[in-house]
């Protein structure tokens, strides 16, 4: 049986984890089968298995929805986790750019944008849900997608400028693209495989 996990949220945040009227709060045990304890005034969640648990993730899946929450992401995204294939990853910004508020504060601003321009950009083109919200920057998405906005963070708080880091961007969309294509129509390096099981080599 999976133990208990325990999260500390910002106190802000509450309010968006339980819910009107305690919605989101239940509508996250019943998807993941757990029980979250909300203590309101010390922002501690406590994830447990409920008795009738199937999913042996039910728990982490519980506590990767609940940290996106915690990280400003809304509860319909959010809940996007569920799904085996869908990450949650944090980026804590002063490990990059340091523990100064006036660097945070530009760095912020240079991944967010004018009129947030820069992160609908990057959620776009690499295909993600992305939030900025107090020092950190968080994704929700495929895991090889998360890495392009990542990689396109990283160059960013390295100091691309913002055309570089969309040209960087552009190029990993399209080789998605031609991914997603290929796997599609059933191309395997110079194979075409038909979904009727017949091969055609290219050469």
């Amino acid at each position: 049986m999976p133990e208990t996990d325990y999260i500390k949220i910002p106190q802000k945040r509450i309010g968006a984890l339980i819910g009107s009227n305690g919605e989101v709060k239940q509508n996250i045990e019943n998807a993941t089968q757990t029980i979250l304890d909300i203590d309101s005034e010390e922002g501690v969640v406590d994830i447990s298995p409920a008795k009738n648990m199937e999913d042996p993730l039910g728990v982490w899946k519980a506590s990767d929805i609940v940290k996106a929450i915690a990280r400003g992401f809304n509860h319909d995204v959010a809940f996007k986790l569920i799904d085996d294939d869908i990450y949650f990853e944090i980026i804590q910004l002063p490990l990059l750019v340091g523990k100064s508020k006036n660097a945070l504060y530009r760095y912020k601003g240079r991944i967010i944008g004018k009129n947030g321009r820069t992160r609908e950009i990057i959620m776009e083109m690499a295909e993600v849900d992305m939030a900025v919200y107090g020092k950190t920057v968080s994704f929700i998405g495929p895991i090889e997608n998360i890495q392009i906005a990542k990689e396109a963070i990283m160059m960013i708080a390295n100091g691309s400028r913002h055309k570089s880091v969309y040209s960087f961007l552009e190029q990993k969309q399209q080789e998605l693209k031609l991914k997603q294509f290929k796997s599609l129509v059933g191309i395997d390096e110079d194979k075409i495989e038909f979904k009727d099981g017949i091969e055609m080599d290219k050469s």
